[in-house]
């Protein structure tokens, strides 16, 4: 390999003289750059869109701000420390610099940039489903896998109840009875009569509350009804597919007037849980837990194994057999669902 040649004193001292030159350069753009922001406070990220975010200060004021490069990752709920900008000028915004630590963190896999982060600093999470489209206990289950793994409380509702008849909503209350009798919150809602809309807004105070669910369940309606001055956008059903239309585009933090916020997130039709090894499934499922690491073999599927808890407490009526089926259609679903690159 060639040796570098040695430069002379002269090149030398223009060598340094050139980098002077170039950090005060920076230097000044720097400061340039940074005249218009204030004092560095703490404050909240309410919304976030694209690299910038909203920012609310202590006295509830927002400020649109950029997101320093050296941030890694900033979500709607997060505390923070930034510099509000001075400016009256439009294209003047304030600065987040520093993402504080947060006490609970939701996240969503996305196929194609793996687990992303969606809310911070939630106490609990508000699953929403409804009569229409369909109701699906197995995707109530999937969302519960979600929030045990996040290790925040679910408070589960079904919305839209109104159209169900005397006989239909006596059906929905004993395929649903398994939900209250393993310890979760149930509440039914309906946004045109008013049904359970008082008995979820109690359960909303003093706390940060994110709302998730598939889209076309009425979260937008619901959080309208608890604050008409949201104004959430409200979108149909599709005739065709029977799928929601997506009406909110960006999670945002709203607050409540008894106390406590409300983050409406963006819509999400399957809420993948291909980011999750079986052990984490399994212990998603709060009813097994009395049996996990009970069975006969260490490795045990919880399938036809011999001497396998949950499946003998299924065949005693100790578990639900319907939550047991969904059980194994999401352990069978998450190498199926699960991308390349997240593979082996």
């Amino acid at each position: 390999m060639a040796k570098k040649p040695k430069l002379s004193k002269n090149q030398k001292r223009q060598v340094s003289i050139n980098r002077s030159k170039r950090m005060l350069s920076h230097e000044t753009r720097e400061q340039n750059s940074s005249e218009h922001l204030g004092a560095q406070q703490p404050g909240r990220v309410i919304s976030r869109f694209g690299k910038h975010a909203i920012v609310e200060d202590e006295q509830r004021q927002n400020h649109k701000c950029h997101i320093r490069r050296t941030v890694e990752s900033v979500v709607c709920g997060d505390h923070v420390l930034f510099r509000p900008s001075e400016s009256d000028e439009q294209r003047d915004r304030g600065i987040i610099e520093v993402v504080l630590d947060r006490k609970s963190t939701l996240t969503r896999p996305d196929y194609y940039d793996g687990v992303k982060p969606i809310a911070a600093n939630i106490d609990q999470i508000i699953v929403v489903s409804s009569i229409v489209p369909a109701l699906s206990t197995h995707i109530i289950d999937r969302y519960l896998v979600a929030c045990e793994d996040a290790q925040i409380s679910p408070v589960l509702v079904i919305n839209k109840v109104e159209l169900l008849n005397e006989e239909a909503l006596a059906q929905v209350n004993e395929s649903l009875a398994i939900y209250r009798q393993i310890g979760y919150e149930l509440i039914l809602t309906s946004c045109q009569t008013d049904e359970g809309l008082s008995e979820l807004s109690e359960h909303l105070i003093d706390k940060v509350s994110v709302f998730v669910g598939q889209s076309g369940v009425g979260k937008s309606s619901i959080v309208n009804q608890l604050l008409p001055n949201a104004a959430e956008p409200v979108g149909d059903v599709s005739a065709n597919s029977g799928l929601g239309q997506h009406t909110t585009t960006a999670s945002k933090l709203l607050h409540f007037a008894k106390g406590g916020e409300l983050i409406d997130s963006p819509g999400v039709r399957e809420f993948g849980l291909w980011h999750l090894n079986a052990e984490a499934v399994t212990s998603g499922f709060i009813e097994f837990r009395d049996y996990i690491g009970g069975c006969k073999f260490s490795d045990c599927k919880h399938r036809q194994d011999p001497g396998c808890l949950i499946v003998a407490a299924v065949k005693e009526g100790k578990i639900s057999e319907e939550r047991y089926n969904s059980y194994i259609k999401i352990i069978d679903s998450l190498d199926q669902n699960r991308p390349s690159y997240a593979k082996g």
